[in-house]
């Protein structure tokens, strides 16, 4: 397990597709980039709550040659402007270009932890004060690993992994917005 940096600061680690974007299957067009409803506000909500918020993404696709590295930077380029058109920011971005059936097993690819662990280290990250969310049992199951807490949302896939995530003892909400909702709520000291 990582060990908490002096001064790290918790992060928000999101799923990309079908917990902020729409998720179409393989999505490799700029023009096919869709916000989910209230993503943007929600995103934009983190950032003002000084968290850190960082993609980790599995990317199937690519392994498959459905496209390659220009195209995912291309779609993320118009994600950035999206998201900025409403005052929001992405802090980093992880992506798994694999599958174990295509290109064999790795350490990237999610609920694998390497991809979390360079984000981390390049940012400061404390895990054990950040938030894994995501519409997969495996976008959230790296939380169990690293000491934070996951949360899944509806969208996506999620209502189809709602009943594993619940087994796991993880809250499920709507969607990312409820997700902030939970995450910005104060502590209460009563526990």
């Amino acid at each position: 397990m990582a060990e908490r940096v002096t001064g790290a600061r918790p992060a928000v680690f999101l799923d990309r597709d079908g917990t902020l974007l729409v998720d179409p299957g393989y999505l490799r067009r700029p023009e096919d980039v869709r916000l989910l409803p209230g993503a943007a506000e929600a995103v934009a909500r983190l950032n003002r709550g000084h968290l850190l918020v960082v993609i980790v993404t599995n990317q199937s696709g690519m392994a498959r040659g459905l496209y390659g590295v220009a195209e995912f930077a291309a779609v993320q380029h118009r994600l950035t402007d999206l998201l900025a058109t409403h005052g929001a920011r992405i802090d980093g971005t992880y992506y798994c270009p694999h599958h174990p059936d295509v290109s064999g097993a790795c350490g990237c690819r999610k609920p694998g932890v390497r991809l979390f662990e360079e984000a981390a280290a390049a940012l400061g990250i404390d895990f054990r004060r950040s938030w894994f969310v995501g519409d997969k049992a495996s976008d959230v199951e790296p939380a169990f690993a690293l000491g934070g807490r996951g949360l899944l949302v509806e969208t996506g896939e999620g209502s189809h992994h709602a009943a594993a995530a619940r087994a796991l003892g993880v809250p499920v909400v709507p969607d990312l917005a409820a997700a902030a909702d939970r995450i910005l709520a104060p502590v209460d000291p009563r526990g």
